[in-house]
């Protein structure tokens, strides 16, 4: 198994540019090889993160964040298909209800975070925050400015309390998108993931690159390090975030309890 992590981590404190990481890279011989790595790193995450269940104690978080159709659900599926729901849940986020927007943007963010022995993936995330609230200028500049470091102390205090948290910005190009878009409104069977707003946002994809770039500056920390993963393939992305994903449980090293009940002290009839 390869643990991708170094390879495709923004280091905590050194500079990055979004126009220096590749949306495309070799990494298999093909999309088969790909697929069969995903398919081996599902299978080990489905038994770990049972161990992690049983086990109680601690819980995973991983952070998907991306453009649209940059493949937050495609990657789900592929990392956790062998998984079974009682260990993992999804939380997406679009636009704050009322009563969410009566509340500091935290807080449903806190809200849905995994408790012990669960693994939760964010579909977009609490960083919708400095992202599109930034772009579309939803808060003032000066707000903005403030909550990447409110960010940083919300994840640390996550990580003290026991959550590992993985984050990956699902990272393709503008050409990529572009594509994906047509081929949303050109498939029958695809149409209804079509969203008229998502061409406003590709109008302001420099703008959302600067953005991007910005917070992964300013929130890839020791405890929640960003991972900027190459997604103009598919199956590639779902390869390298699975490894990921099971390299990071194989470090967790989660065992299941001994309750202390032994063959002998029971009679079963």
């Amino acid at each position: 198994m390869t643990d991708y992590r170094s390879q495709f981590i923004v280091t905590p404190g050194e500079s990055v540019s979004i126009a220096d990481r590749a949306t495309r890279i070799s990494l298999f011989d093909d999309s088969k090889a790909a697929k069969a790595t995903a398919k081996d790193n599902a299978k080990a995450i489905a038994d770990l993160s049972h161990q992690l269940y049983g086990e109680e104690k601690r819980s995973v978080l991983l952070v998907l964040q991306g453009m649209d159709t940059s493949g937050k659900d495609g990657t789900t599926a592929a990392v956790f298909n062998r998984t079974p729901p009682l260990n993992v849940y999804v939380a997406s986020f679009k636009a704050p209800t009322k009563t969410e927007l009566a509340h500091d943007y935290l807080w449903r963010i806190h809200n849905v975070c995994p408790k012990k022995g669960q693994i939760c993936v964010f579909n977009r995330s609490h960083y919708e925050d400095v992202l599109v609230v930034k772009v579309r200028e939803f808060a003032s500049a000066e707000a903005i400015e403030q909550r990447y470091e409110q960010i940083n102390n919300f994840e640390k205090h996550l990580t003290q309390n026991g959550t590992t948290i993985i984050k990956c910005m699902l990272h393709i190009s503008h050409e990529t998108q572009g594509e994906r878009l047509r081929d949303r409104l050109e498939q029958p069977r695809k149409r209804w993931k079509f969203n008229p707003g998502d061409l406003e946002d590709r109008k302001l994809w420099p703008q959302f690159m600067d953005a991007y770039e910005t917070m992964l500056n300013r929130t890839s920390t020791q405890h929640a390090p960003w991972h900027v993963i190459p997604s103009d393939s598919r199956s590639t992305r779902g390869a390298i975030i699975s490894g990921i994903v099971r390299a990071t449980l194989e470090e967790m090293a989660p065992n299941y309890p001994d309750p202390g009940y032994r063959p002998d002290d029971f009679t079963i009839t």
